[in-house]
Formats: C-alpha cells, sequence, structure tokens
C-alpha cells in the first residue's frame, strides 16, 4: 500500500510545472500592482485580519455584555475586573489593526504620524463605549417590545440574529466615522456572514431599531434611519443607480440611498430604492417597490390582486389574475 501512494504521488509532481505556475503568479502579481501605482512596500506591514477582528469582536461583545455575551465564568462581583481585563487586550489588539489599516491605505507618511491617527481613533472609540451600550440597550427592549415571540430581554439579546448585526453595526460605525473604514467594512461583513443581514458601516440608525428575522436585509451607505425604526426580513433600503461624473467617472460620496424618519414600519420583501424619504410613521407594506417620497402617516401597500375563480363544473375556462400594482 505504501509503494502504491508513493507512486501516485510522483506521478502527481508531472502533472504540473510548478516553477513556471509560480513565475506567472509573480508576474500578475506585478502586473496588479503596477497597474494600482504600488509599491513593493506599499503595506508591506500587512492588511486588517478578518480572523483577527472576528475575536475581536467577540471579545468587545462580552464586554459590553458580560454577563450575557461573557465567558461562562463571569458573575456580578467580578464583572468589571473581566471587563476591565478584556477591553484592555481588545483594545490594544483592535488599535493594531487600526493601524495596518493606516499603514495601508496612507501613502508617504512617518510611522509616527500613523501611530498618532491610530491612537486617536481608538481613543475615541473607547470613550464611546459605554454611550454605545446605553444606544444598544434600547435596540434590546425594541426587539423584545416588537415580538410577541420574545420572552425576555435576555432571549432576544442571546438568539435574536438581528442584535449581533446590530451591535456590529453600531461599532462599525463608530470606526467608520472616526476614519477607520476598511476595519469598519470588515466588521460589518463578519456580522453578514453570520446573520445574513448587510447593514453597510456607514449607514446612521437611531435608537430603538428592530429588524424582526433579519435574514436578506440589506441596508446600503448613506442610509439615513431614524429612532424607533422596525424592519423585516428581505428589506432592501438601497441605491436606484450609480451617478457619474461628466468622465463618466463612478461618483462615490454622494447621498444615495433612503431616508426613513421616525417609527417607520417596513415589512417583508419592501424595496426601497433612491435618496428619497420615508415619512414620520409611515407603514410600507410587504414587497412593494418604492422610488418615491412619501410624506408622514403615508401607508404604502401593493394593489389587490383581481381573482376570476372557475366555478368547479367548469375546468375548462381560464383561471385569470390581474397582477397587482402598487399604490400609495
Amino acid at each position: 500500500m505504501t509503494d502504491i501512494r508513493d507512486n501516485a504521488a510522483e506521478a502527481k509532481e508531472g502533472y504540473w510545472d510548478l516553477d513556471r505556475i509560480v513565475g506567472e503568479l509573480s508576474t500578475a502579481r506585478t502586473l496588479w500592482r503596477q497597474s494600482q501605482k504600488r509599491h513593493i512596500e506599499y503595506g508591506a506591514e500587512g492588511f486588517p485580519s478578518r480572523a483577527n477582528l472576528a475575536k475581536i469582536m467577540a471579545s468587545l461583545c462580552g464586554a459590553l455584555f458580560p454577563l450575557r455575551l461573557g465567558p461562562s465564568f463571569v458573575r456580578i462581583h467580578n464583572e468589571d475586573a473581566f471587563v476591565a481585563e478584556t477591553l484592555q487586550t481588545s483594545l490594544s489588539r483592535l488599535y493594531g489593526q487600526i493601524r495596518l489599516e493606516l499603514g495601508y491605505t496612507v501613502r508617504d507618511v512617518m510611522a509616527e504620524s500613523v501611530d498618532v491617527e491610530a491612537a486617536r481613533i481608538i481613543g475615541a472609540f473607547a470613550d464611546s463605549l459605554p454611550a454605545q451600550r446605553v444606544l444598544l440597550d434600547t435596540d434590546v427592549e425594541a426587539a423584545f417590545v416588537g415580538d410577541p415571540a420574545a420572552r425576555s430581554v435576555d432571549e432576544v439579546l442571546i438568539c435574536y440574529p438581528s442584535m449581533l448585526a446590530i451591535i456590529h453595526h453600531r461599532l462599525a460605525h463608530q470606526l467608520y466615522r472616526l476614519g477607520a473604514p476598511v476595519v469598519a467594512r470588515i466588521i460589518s461583513e463578519i456580522a453578514h456572514s453570520k446573520t445574513g443581514i448587510d447593514i453597510h458601516p456607514g449607514a446612521t440608525i437611531g435608537e430603538g431599531f428592530f429588524i424582526d428575522h433579519g435574514n436578506g436585509v440589506v441596508i446600503g451607505e448613506t442610509t439615513i434611519i431614524g429612532s424607533r425604526v422596525r424592519l423585516y426580513q428581505g428589506v432592501t433600503l438601497g441605491a436606484r443607480s450609480l451617478p457619474v461624473d461628466e468622465s463618466g467617472q463612478m461618483l462615490r460620496d454622494v447621498p444615495r440611498h433612503p431616508i426613513i424618519e421616525d417609527d417607520v414600519v417596513i415589512y417583508a420583501g419592501a424595496t426601497v430604492l433612491g435618496r428619497i424619504i420615508v415619512g414620520t410613521d409611515s407603514v410600507i407594506g410587504g414587497n412593494v417597490w418604492l422610488t418615491e417620497s412619501v410624506p408622514a402617516g403615508s401607508h404604502v401597500r401593493q394593489a389587490k390582486a383581481d381573482h376570476q375563480v372557475t366555478r368547479r363544473a367548469d375546468f375548462s375556462a381560464p383561471h385569470r389574475t390581474r397582477a397587482a400594482n402598487v399604490a400609495g
């Protein structure tokens, strides 16, 4: 049996030309870096690590909610000590990831300047954590109040995928605003892969935010969501089209996603596109396609389908359905 395996390994070595493949991959990398106007030293220290950021975020979740999202040994008598130790470690590691981003994205700057900027970002981020905990408490409460299936706020925090997505978003949004958009985007994609909820870290979201079920929700970069807004699964808050300048180049830093005002409910499968305003206290029905602003107190729903049902005795007659349109 050993001889057969050895012979097979030797045979496989002849199936590919390793030196040629390695050389061609090296050429491809060089051509790519040249096309992107990058030097070999550019980003030589590395790039922010998704695996490391996933561990950092798990630690930060535990520091924010130690008795529910922390390790099993945490109790009331030792939670402050746990939070202190966890923050010391996780913030130090997050500083390192931010520094990697700055070193990668900012060219021709001194290492000392990168250190100063990374220190500014991590300091401001750390100072924001108590306020983030208070804000997240409103999200937990909104989920408990908004879902009759929830038996406690603890169940919401531990079980609901939307809470994991919202915690990640709240923290990622702070980093995005402070000047670490790549680290922020990686954090948002960690939550996206775990929950199926895609929230760009640039989106601004008010207090008391609740996503029921959550799968397939998409919230774009320049979206603004007010307070006490509730979304259901499959909702898209997106852009209608990509704006371009006179030369045809895509404009990135322009508002292109909806503004959702306070106390709005958007039901499953609804698609809201463009820089439109959904007014306060509005309800957007399931599967609605909305591309125009609606005033406060609006109820937007699909028009009812007109069905003609044949009698049991007449199976030869056609069954007709008129397609529904969106009515405001």
